[in-house]
């Protein structure tokens, strides 16, 4: 019932970021070729990315075993973007592939900083994290504003840093299905990851290897923020506020939630896409920077509701 609930949602949205434009598709003799060519490809940019994100965000936080951390704001979404980064600068004709892997390489070897510091701080302070992480992945980014400053490259980094859709058409996007082909794959394996969640001590006892279960988790986290920040740029607090939101309602069984939190993910994604596109009609906001704001509040709010819980 509640997947079907989510269904008939997501294909409202999904309805009307195919019509809302600004060519009105039904008075354009063009529209099969516009829906084609830019409408279809960026709704299902949109989705995929939403989807990926949202659960990308709900594995790291299984794994970090806190619940108010995410790629895009840990260190593992400016890593990706540093990749890039390095990748223009050192191989200026490499292909957009060899652009992915060094940008899921450079993703990963930040989610493994991460977490090694993480491992640091004291369990009885768990708003320690997220602040730590919050500062962790600022140093990363400024370190890529500074090379992109010295380079003169700052407009091409701002591409990377900004997530949007209106660049998006057939052809210049189809990365994310790799990226959806993760998020499959990391469902597939979810039980594994909650085990993780427990703690090494009990994932050993329970004959589990924490260790490959933890570095599969922070790959397929990496690869599919890797991907979204090479497509469409950096989108934050959708893997942050959607799994927490999620949990809150429906609890932390992996194998049951992920799928609800791919489709909040989605639907939240696009309809903050529907929006910056119509606040400002006919120019557009970078989703990013509408999901930012909407994101942000959200997560101060979960923090006060988590500080507010303690105290009580």
């Amino acid at each position: 019932m509640r997947l079907l609930v989510c269904l008939s949602v997501l294909a409202v949205l999904v309805g009307l970021s195919l019509v809302v434009g600004v060519i009105d598709i039904s008075a354009d003799g063009n529209a099969l070729q516009i829906l084609v060519v830019s409408r279809l490809p960026r709704t299902l940019a949109v989705v995929i990315a939403g989807a990926a994100l949202a659960v990308s965000g709900a594995i790291m936080q299984m794994l970090v075993r806190n619940r108010f951390v995410e790629p895009m704001t840990a260190g593992t979404g400016q890593g990706a973007a540093l990749g890039v980064l390095a990748a223009t600068l050192l191989i200026p004709d490499a292909p957009i592939v060899v652009r992915m892997i060094l940008a899921a390489g450079l993703a990963l070897l930040s989610s493994l900083a991460f977490l090694a510091m993480t491992r640091r701080l004291p369990p009885t302070q768990p708003l320690l994290i997220p602040l730590v992480a919050l500062v962790y992945g600022a140093l990363i980014q400024a370190v890529v504003t500074f090379i992109a400053w010295q380079t003169d490259l700052l407009q091409y980094v701002a591409i990377w840093t900004t997530g949007e859709f209106s660049g998006v058409l057939s052809g210049r996007y189809e990365p994310l299905w790799i990226a959806a082909g993760v998020t499959v794959l990391c469902y597939v394996i979810s039980d594994q990851f909650a085990i993780v969640g427990l703690g090494k001590a009990v994932s050993v006892n329970l004959g589990l290897n924490h260790d490959m279960v933890l570095l599969l988790g922070l790959l397929g986290v990496s690869i599919v923020t890797a991907l979204t920040v090479v497509t469409v740029g950096m989108i934050p607090f959708v893997g942050l506020v959607v799994p927490n939101i999620v949990s809150r309602l429906h609890g932390d069984n992996l194998r049951a939630t992920l799928p609800l939190t791919a489709f909040w993910g989605a639907g939240a994604l696009l309809a903050s896409d529907i929006l910056a596109r119509v606040l400002r009609f006919p120019y557009e906001i970078p989703v990013g920077t509408v999901f930012g704001v909407i994101g942000s509040v959200l997560f101060l709010w979960l923090l006060h509701a988590r500080q507010t819980h303690v105290s009580r």
